[in-house]
């Protein structure tokens, strides 16, 4: 074959392997929805978060977008305001419209207040507010657990003590493949286990009791 077309088919070759590429990366970037908050109007709960119900049938918690220099990515939050609660008053936001099975889930929490609780969690796999799996840590007990809820009653699976500084921010993370779950914290693997009583649900965030939590840069990715 001529040298010069070889030199065209190799370039052909290399240009449909780029835009494979390309496509591939546009295509995981579309499964990989972000929340960062910052373009919402604070005091309002973005259009596609909705809020869970208490035990009681109330709203469970305060949720809204909060302007404050303590965010992790300025110039908004997503805050969870309700300071006060009874020991099993579970705070939840669900985002709808959106269903996931295999994950990676993220986000970033500062614990603010809470002398019952204190910090907050990741949901997942959930049906309703009140069937879901619960990744949480808690700086007042020092400690990072994962849960099943089922019809509102928490099952713990998994414990891992953890010192936990409510002076900062830090981040939560989830995945979930098959039955195999990682928890890891600031970006550290803390907890690994087999869990396969929910398949597929939607996503969310969780705090507890009189906790008043920020969460920022939330994020997920479906997994293949």
């Amino acid at each position: 074959m001529n040298p010069s077309w070889l030199i065209v088919v190799s370039f052909i070759a290399s240009f449909q392997l780029a835009i494979g590429a390309v496509a591939a990366h546009a295509e995981t970037a579309a499964h990989a929805p972000a929340w960062s908050f910052d373009r919402g109007q604070p005091g309002t709960l973005p259009s596609e978060f909705s809020i869970g119900k208490l035990y009681d049938g109330r709203m469970a918690g305060e949720w809204q977008i909060l302007a404050t220099e303590r965010a992790k990515s300025p110039p908004h939050v997503l805050a969870q305001l309700m300071a006060k609660g009874a020991e099993h008053a579970y705070k939840i936001t669900l985002i709808k419209g959106i269903v996931a099975s295999d994950l990676n889930l993220q986000v970033s929490f500062l614990p603010i207040q809470g002398q019952a609780d204190m910090g907050g969690g990741l949901i997942w796999r959930a049906a309703d507010d009140r069937n879901y799996y619960l990744a949480r840590a808690n700086p007042l007990e020092q400690n990072i657990r994962v849960y099943r809820v089922e019809n509102g009653i928490r099952h713990l699976l998994e414990n891992f003590n953890q010192t936990i500084d409510v002076r900062q921010w830090h981040t939560l993370q989830v995945t979930h493949q098959g039955c195999h779950v990682n928890i890891f914290f600031d970006g550290r693997q803390v907890l690994d286990l087999c869990e396969k009583t929910f398949q597929t649900g939607m996503i969310g965030l969780w705090t507890k009791s009189d906790a008043v939590t920020y969460f920022d840069d939330l994020r997920l990715q479906h997994v293949q």
